[in-house]
């Protein structure tokens, strides 16, 4: 896999899956706005650097982030992504009536969009699509679509509820996985805004629909049992979010990590 593939795959869509979540913590009490930032390194080496945006106001919520490459990938693969949810708070979860995404790396580019009702995905549209799909192509159906969660807020789970372990049953508008997440202990994190323990889970990725089956990528994040990913509490709000993601790499880990987080 190229450095510019894996940049899509590997350290945009698969870490920003695990991560976007972490940066949207607020109070959910009043109006607020909340800015927080990340950045994804690949070996060490600066990958990625994004930022996301806040604003809740009584028992609604909308998540705006921007993801750009950074370092040499900016030189040889310019990437850019843009992402935005809005929904409504429960009680034991957010939930998300309008989830989009879209992205541009090099000359490639898509835009996704998903409506949900409930839990459960009543539209949803991709351009441009795969056509034609291929053989392998493992395809999405009505029942996979039922009682999901978006891949931004889908990462944050209430204090009152079990951080790991737990499944996450993610749609993010082409492909359906569960993320399942496994106790590994505690640990201690630092950073703007946070300094204290955090909730250290395994992480598990398992393909149900809307990818090619067989594909190296795909079976490659399948079989790894050594990614993390690392929960904070929020000081503002009584919820767990990630602030730290590492995911082994046949070239390297890609990490992702909160450099501003409740601050």
């Amino acid at each position: 896999m190229g450095l510019s593939g894996m940049m899509l795959r590997t350290g945009f869509r698969v870490p920003a899956l695990l991560a976007a979540g972490m940066f949207s913590t607020a109070c959910f009490a009043a109006e607020i706005e909340h800015q927080t930032d990340y950045s994804i390194a690949l070996a060490g080496l600066p990958l990625a650097r994004a930022s996301f945006h806040t604003e809740v106001e009584q028992n609604r919520y909308t998540i705006s982030g921007t993801l750009n490459s950074a370092g040499l990938v900016n030189i040889i693969s310019p990437t850019s992504g843009q992402t935005r949810v809005s929904g409504l708070i429960g009680r034991d979860r957010l939930r998300a009536t309008q989830y989009s995404m879209s992205y541009r790396s090099g000359k490639k580019s898509r835009a996704i969009n998903v409506s949900f009702r409930n839990g459960n995905v009543v539209r949803a549209s991709m351009v441009p699509k795969r056509t034609p799909l291929p053989k392998n192509w493992v395809p999405v159906t009505s029942r996979d679509m039922r009682n999901v969660l978006d891949p931004l807020s889908g990462l944050i789970i209430p204090a009152t509820s079990r951080v790991c372990p737990n499944t996450l049953p993610i749609f993010d508008g082409e492909s359906r996985l569960d993320i399942k997440l496994s106790a590994k202990g505690t640990r201690n994190f630092k950073t703007k805004g946070f300094d204290g323990e955090v909730i250290v889970c395994g992480v598990q990725f398992v393909p149900k629909a809307g990818y090619r089956k067989g594909r190296e990528d795909v079976e490659y994040l399948r079989r790894l049992a050594t990614m993390e990913i690392w929960f904070a509490k929020s000081d503002s709000v009584d919820v767990y979010a990630p602030v730290y993601v590492r995911i082994p790499t046949k070239i390297g880990p890609v990490t992702v990590s909160a450099t501003r987080f409740g601050g």
